[in-house]
């Protein structure tokens, strides 16, 4: 203890020499040393190689212009556009699927988890039978099969099912209403970040004089600023609603084939993981918890939502984290249906500029990167649950 008081009170440079003449800070410094000897003697290398082929090596080529189209973007894209671009358009479709395929593979592992733990042997059969059944099947083949199904097995755009009013099924995609864009959403989107630091500010200085605060007040802090901002553009808010005109709907919100079946695929395969993590995080809770909740008058769904499921937070989280983790690296499956996120951005560009290594790199890096940042994101989860915990 007095050795880690000195080391606190000591200024940075000592702090950093003390760090230094640690053991396990000199191997790890020296792995990472390594790891980078080995990288600078591989480009070194690819470098001469493509020297010796006339080829040309760099980064440079991404400010190249780019010529094939990329079926679905989030940013204005066409062809002609830079390389860069293309890329960002990748990256962008790869997040799309990965936040998709994580919020509605967890809810739907919730409801299984809970089907598993149901009284109902017939419920609880079904959910074991899914998760066996989707959780020993190859991703890469349920992808597959599922794009087949919304390609050949959906009608034709006249034939088209509408479940819903304004909502069609065809093989060409599924048509949804959308929200008209306006610029008030902007800096709607600005005030909400706002009052998230207004309340953050205002939690913090209640934390310091012992007092908390409550969440209906939290909340009229985050919402209030959007709100007037709304109301101060006239409350601007119209639905587009898809048509019929012509050979094709337009208008609302389009969702193509190769989109719908990679969120229905990999929503479908995670969710059978992340049931079992969150079956294992309930059954974790001791028995006397719930049954202290019973003796305090409360039924069945008022234990599980006021009393285990907050606590399995903080047993879950972790092993969710590598399941969010194996989602988003697993979305570079989609090249093989054709839907165009970094992967498949990265094999037409090789194809046309034939920078393989750089392409590969970029795939690495994209990838290293957005399972840096997710990991970092649970990490601050995992860190409040277990501060909550105290």
């Amino acid at each position: 203890m007095k050795s880690l008081a000195l080391s606190l009170g000591a200024p940075f440079g000592g702090r950093l020499a003390a760090r230094l003449r640690q053991r396990d800070v000199q191997v790890q410094i020296a792995f990472v040393g390594l790891v980078a000897l080995v990288v600078i003697s591989m480009i070194h290398t690819a470098s001469g190689i493509e020297g010796r082929d006339g080829a040309q090596s760099g980064f440079g080529f991404l400010w190249g212009r780019a010529n094939f189209e990329l079926g679905e973007s989030l940013i204005p894209y066409r062809a002609g556009d830079t390389y860069a671009r293309a890329f960002a358009v990748g990256i962008l479709n790869t997040l799309k699927v990965a936040v998709c395929g994580i919020v509605l593979s967890t809810l739907l592992g919730l409801l299984i988890a809970l089907g598993q733990l149901s009284p109902s042997v017939l419920t609880a059969r079904f959910c074991r039978v899914y998760i066996e059944v989707f959780r020993n099947m190859p991703l890469l083949l349920q992808l597959i099969f599922w794009h087949t199904f919304l390609v050949r097995g959906l009608p034709v755009v006249r034939n088209a099912l509408s479940p819903l009013p304004g909502v069609y099924l065809t093989n060409r995609g599924l048509y949804i209403p959308a929200i008209e864009g306006h610029a008030a959403y902007g800096w709607m989107a600005l005030a909400l970040v706002a009052g998230t630091a207004g309340a953050v500010m205002v939690a913090r200085y209640l934390h310091r004089h012992d007092r908390a605060l409550s969440g209906r007040l939290r909340a009229g802090i985050v919402l209030a600023p959007p709100l007037v901002v709304f109301l101060a553009f006239g409350a601007p808010f119209t639905v587009d609603i898809p048509e019929l005109a012509g050979f094709n709907f337009r208008g609302g919100w389009t969702l193509t084939p190769e989109f719908a079946a990679m969120v229905i695929g990999l929503t479908l395969y995670t969710a059978a993981f992340n049931a079992e993590i969150i079956r294992a995080g309930i059954l974790g809770i001791p028995k006397g918890q719930s049954e202290a909740g019973y003796a305090l008058g409360l039924h069945r769904r008022q234990v599980m939502r006021l009393i285990v499921i907050p606590q399995t937070l903080r047993i879950i989280t972790p092993p969710m984290t590598n399941s969010y983790l194996n989602l988003t690296k697993e979305s570079s499956l989609a090249v093989a249906i054709g839907y165009p996120e970094v992967v498949r951005v990265a094999n037409i560009t090789l194809a046309e500029t034939n920078r393989a290594i750089e392409c590969v790199a970029l795939i690495m890096i994209i990838y290293l990167a957005l399972s840096l940042v997710i990991s970092a994101l649970l990490n601050l989860v995992n860190a409040r649950a277990q501060l909550e915990q105290r």
